[in-house]
């Protein structure tokens, strides 16, 4: 029985001795585990630390954001404040004051909304005219007899001048927000005012405006681009274009008292929709540089049905102009003859 109870006791002993070692290294493997953790989610408080307290790391805090891959790249953005200050002085110092209006111009921002986005595309070679990106054809035969005409994209948010069918220019704009669209189809310039005080709000301050429904009270103007439509119905444009536009279009003209239209002014249009929610389509550039482009088959059936009305307004405006100014030459030898007392 001794010896039966001596091997019972060694048995137990050695069970005993096993689980020990068992669970020593056990607590080794979680211990070294929790330690390879514990170092690697260290490491980003670490680094986070050092972006406050020391400024040398911004090397990493301030990554090469751009993203070289064709025709467009992209420039990213961080989300941190502080180190979108930091990126966007790095896109300072690459880019000029002209390029990187061009830039902006092209992602639908002004200065003032530069950080909207968090991703801007960049093109590889930069032209600050943007007549090398237009998404407009840059002749239309079916309006070679148009001498003057304005369309505005709602799908691509932009703007394109033609002169008897030549593109002369092309711009970003921010047209009316999914509650407040704006109105699609063909229309006329009407009246314009250097500075207007919009009937929405009265702190709301338009310079450059061109009003093309007046009953709607919808023109164009200088205002905000936050890279998507936002407006309230108007169409948005950045200050040197709402300037060159105020001076290009022609007006209304007026019979006299002001009750009814003589002549109608510059033929514009407003054609198509936004895809609420989607990707931004100047961002689709990155995949396909040719991604916002209109062709000329597309534009020529959009304004074939219009074509007609345009060219028979112009005649008539021609035509109105032409009588005012020969009744205000006639005018002045009669007021010439008149005996000096």
């Amino acid at each position: 029985m001794k010896n039966i109870s001596v091997k019972k006791s060694f048995l137990y002993a050695c069970i005993g001795a096993m689980f020990m070692v068992s669970c020593k290294k056990e607590i080794e493997k979680v211990s070294d585990t929790f330690k390879d953790t514990t170092s690697s989610s260290e490491t980003p408080v670490v680094e986070k630390d050092s972006i406050k307290k020391d400024s040398v790391v911004q090397k990493e805090s301030v990554p090469p954001a751009m993203q070289e891959n064709g025709f467009y790249n992209a420039f990213v953005l961080p989300k941190d404040k502080k180190l979108r200050d930091s990126v966007y002085a790095e896109f300072s110092k690459k880019y000029s004051e002209k390029e990187r209006y061009a830039i902006l111009a092209l992602n639908r921002l002004d200065s003032k909304n530069r950080f909207n986005a968090d991703t801007l595309v960049v093109p590889a070679k930069i032209d600050t005219t943007l007549m090398s990106y237009s998404p407009f054809p840059m002749q239309l035969d079916i309006l070679s007899g148009v001498k003057k005409f304005v369309i505005f994209s709602y799908p691509i948010q932009a703007y394109g001048v033609y002169s008897n069918g030549s593109l002369v220019k092309w711009g970003p704009t921010s047209m009316g927000k999914k509650a407040a669209q704006t109105t699609r189809g063909l229309t006329f310039a009407n009246w314009k005012k250097k500075l207007s005080i919009s009937t929405v709000s009265s702190e709301w301050k338009l310079p450059y405006n061109f009003n093309i429904h007046n009953i709607g009270g919808i023109g164009w103007h200088q205002y905000d681009l936050p890279g998507y439509p936002a407006s309230h119905s108007c169409l948005r444009l950045l200050m040197k274009d709402a300037q060159w536009l105020y001076s290009y279009a022609d007006t209304w003209i007026l019979n006299p008292g002001g009750a009814t239209t003589k002549a109608k002014g510059t033929a514009v249009m407003v054609f198509g929709d936004y895809k609420w929610g989607g990707r931004k389509p100047w961002k689709k550039l990155l995949d396909d540089p040719n991604a916002n482009n209109i062709s000329v088959e597309e534009m020529t059936r959009l304004l074939e049905p219009s074509v007609d009305k345009m060219i028979k307004e112009q005649d008539n405006r021609e035509k109105v102009s032409d009588s005012i100014k020969a009744a205000k030459a006639m005018a002045v030898p009669a007021q010439s003859e008149v005996p000096a007392n």
